[in-house]
Order: structure tokens, then sequence, then C-alpha cells
């Protein structure tokens, strides 16, 4: 019963109000609930815990991006993800305009599509560094022709192929680009009143940037909507993973080729020699027939090694090994 006021105490706070040593209006506004509106036309089927792991896969999906487009685009690409949200597909479609660039895809073995939106700056620069322009965006927007279309859909798989790793942790993927449209109309694949979450990137193709959403519907992810929490997404995170990657990176390395040269020897003449010398002059080495000579990987004096012959073809015998180098 501590919130129950004796009559003393009701007396001398009417007494402070009275004296305006207190505020009414003050107190009315402190004690004021916030109700907040709720819109049973739309209701929420993102919680911000799916929108917070969404934004962890494409963190990883950037990472990626960033890595393999200058394969392609043979320039510097940075990726971010600026924020993701939850919107019916009716604002999606309705704020995009015509020429655009959407990439449908099969989001197997879910139900349903997804799709990539790429700024259309973005896919004039691809296109331009595709046929070996410097990556510029038109002055003028205009529509994509079937070769650039035709060139673009090289990007959109690489969007599409690597999508699978990020989500690994979730569900095994096996997406496909469908096709890719121009217009907005032709890319209804949910009703409109449907919930979807929109995850926004800022890619930076060289001096160009611009946005790439990629817009997920609910009846797509229902599936696996609840693993789509950060307690189930570090759980399933394998330990092993280091391990693998670097098993891999050995095995990219075992198989990578290095320039090997083996030095006979050393010698100085003046430039007045070397620009009369003829078939059959003699140059005279620093090292004698019986000396080991030096072998190089690379420019790293590696090995020593006797010179000599195999199969009819130079050869050298490796007889020590420099660790010094290493």
């Amino acid at each position: 019963m501590s919130d129950v006021l004796s009559q003393n105490e009701i007396d001398n706070l009417l007494a402070a109000l009275s004296s305006g040593e207190l505020d009414a209006e003050e107190y009315k506004q402190t004690n004021e609930k916030h109700i907040k509106n709720y819109d049973f036309a739309r209701p929420s089927k993102f919680s911000k815990e799916h929108l917070r792991t969404m934004n962890i896969i494409f963190e990883h999906y950037g990472r990626l991006l960033s890595t393999n487009l200058p394969a392609y685009l043979r320039k510097n690409v940075q990726v971010e993800v600026v924020n993701s949200e939850a919107v019916t597909y009716s604002e999606f479609s309705n704020a995009l305009s015509n020429p655009v660039l959407l990439g449908i895809i099969d989001f197997a073995p879910l139900e349903g599509n997804i799709i990539i939106e790429l700024a259309n700056n973005l896919g004039y620069a691809i296109v331009d560094r595709m046929l070996g322009g410097g990556g510029y965006p038109l002055d003028k927007v205009r529509d994509f022709s079937e070769i650039e279309l035709s060139i673009t859909e090289r990007i959109f798989n690489v969007f599409t192929n690597l999508l699978i790793e990020p989500w690994a942790n979730v569900i095994e993927l096996s997406p496909r680009l469908l096709r890719i449209e121009t217009n907005s109309q032709f890319a209804q694949i949910i009703s409109p009143s449907e919930m979807i979450s929109i995850v926004t990137l800022n890619l930076k193709i060289g001096s160009v940037e611009g946005m790439m959403n990629i817009c997920l519907p609910y009846v797509c992810l229902e599936k696996v909507i609840d693993k789509l929490n950060t307690k189930y997404w570090y759980s399933t995170m394998q330990t092993s993973d280091n391990k693998s990657y670097q098993d891999l990176i050995e095995i990219a390395i075992s198989k990578a080729r290095v320039p090997l040269r083996a030095v006979l020897g050393k010698s100085v003449i003046s430039v007045n020699d070397f620009m009369n010398m003829q078939r059959g002059d003699i140059i005279k080495l620093n090292s004698k027939v019986d000396d080991e000579i030096s072998v190089y990987v690379g420019n790293i004096d590696k090995f020593t090694a006797l010179p000599g012959a195999s199969s009819g073809s130079y050869a050298v015998k490796v007889s020590s090994i420099i660790r010094g180098e290493e």
C-alpha cells in the first residue's frame, strides 16, 4: 500500500500546486503512455532478430562480392550493407523506375523466387567495363539492348552463385538465375500485399557508386524463418572452417607454378665486347667445371646443384637445400 498517500502528504501537494512549486502538466507528460500503432493489414512477419541475421548473412555476401567481382571487372569493388527492412511487395515495386535491372532467381530448394535489383548506373558501368571501356555509366538513361543484357547476365550469374556460401548455415541452396527483367511490371513474383525483407547493399565499382537491393519474400523464407536468429546461427557454425580453408589454401599453393633457373656462373664484359660478340666466342665465367651452381626459385637462392644432362636435355642434380632463405 506504499502508493496510497496520507492526508498530510495530499495537503502538502495541494499547497505546492497552489504556490506554483510543482507543475501539473509536467507530471501528465511523464506519466503519459506511448501506444504503438499496429497495422493488421500488414502484420510484421520479420522480427528485428530476423533482420539482424539477414545483415550478418549479407555482410558475408558483400565480402564475397568484393573479392570475386574484380576478377571479372578488373577494377576495385567495395560492398557495404546499408540496412535491412520489412515492407510489402507493393512498396518495393512502386519504388522501381523503368528501365530497371531485375534478376529473378529461383531460390531452390525453398519455394518461390527472390529478386536482385541493380542500379542502372552500375549496370551501364559493368557493360562498359566488360567491353573494354573505363567502366563509366551513361550520361542519359536508356533501355538496355539485348547484347547488354547478355553481358549483364554473366555478372548476375556470379551474384546468384555467391549466395550459396553465406546461406550454408541456414540451408544448402541451389539458386538459379531464371531471367533478367527491365520492366518492373513483369516481375510480379508474389501478391502486392505480401511481406518481404529488403536488404540494401552499397556497391562501388571504381569511382561509380550505386545500390543493390535484394528482395526476399516471407513466403520464400517461411520454412527456414526459425533458423534466422543469431543463437541458431552461431550454434551451427562449424569449428573446422579454419582447418578446411587451410587445406584448400595449401592445395592451391601446391599447384602454383613458380619460375626455376640454374645459374652456371657470372661474368663482366664491356658493352663494346658484347656488341661485337660473334658465334663461337668464349665468355669466361667466375666458376669452375666441378663447382656447384646456384638454383633460384623465383628470386630466392634455394638450392645448390651440379650441372649435367638427362635424356638429351640439360639438367641439374640438387645437392643441398639452402634453409636460410625460408
